[in-house]
């Protein structure tokens, strides 16, 4: 099965999910916000946890931007895009908790993980289509109750 490749908007997929991350980010800061005890009202979503916002939406985004510009330039849809996709937003968390160990073992980590989660198929949805005699190969044969009772 060939795999059809067609390039993706680096740009616009970043600024998809880093606005939907960001709206994540949002709820997050919120409940931060709300389970707090401090003396900053309703802006403290914006004052005090803000940042968080700001981070889910550049995590999101440098996850779309860098599977799709490795997609791109591979010219191939593999979970090897979503890997190195994985691997930037781990090593931007670790980039924000001010560590080179956290940032390079963020990237490991996040990026393994996401590569595996694409190779089963999890994150896009997608399913390899199998024909017809791959299915049967892989599909248990049932038993022939008449020939084996004669016996």
């Amino acid at each position: 099965m060939p795999d059809d490749f067609e390039p993706k908007s680096a740009i616009k997929n970043a600024s998809m999910l880093g606005l939907q991350t960001g709206a994540l980010g949002l709820v997050y800061s919120t409940l931060q916000n709300a389970l707090g005890q401090h003396s900053s009202g309703a802006l403290g979503v914006f004052t005090r946890t803000g940042s968080t916002i700001t981070f889910f939406a550049a995590m999101g985004a440098a996850f779309a931007f860098t599977e799709a510009t490795v997609a791109n330039q591979r010219q191939k849809n593999d979970p090897y895009n979503g890997a190195a996709a994985g691997c930037a937003a781990g090593f931007l968390a670790g980039i924000r908790a001010r560590s080179l160990p956290i940032a390079l073992g963020g990237c490991a980590f996040l990026g393994t993980t996401v590569g595996i989660f694409d190779k089963a198929g999890a994150f896009t949805g997608t399913e390899s289509v199998l024909s017809d005699e791959q299915r049967s190969k892989f599909f248990k044969k049932p038993l022939d109750l008449k020939s084996s009772s004669q016996s």
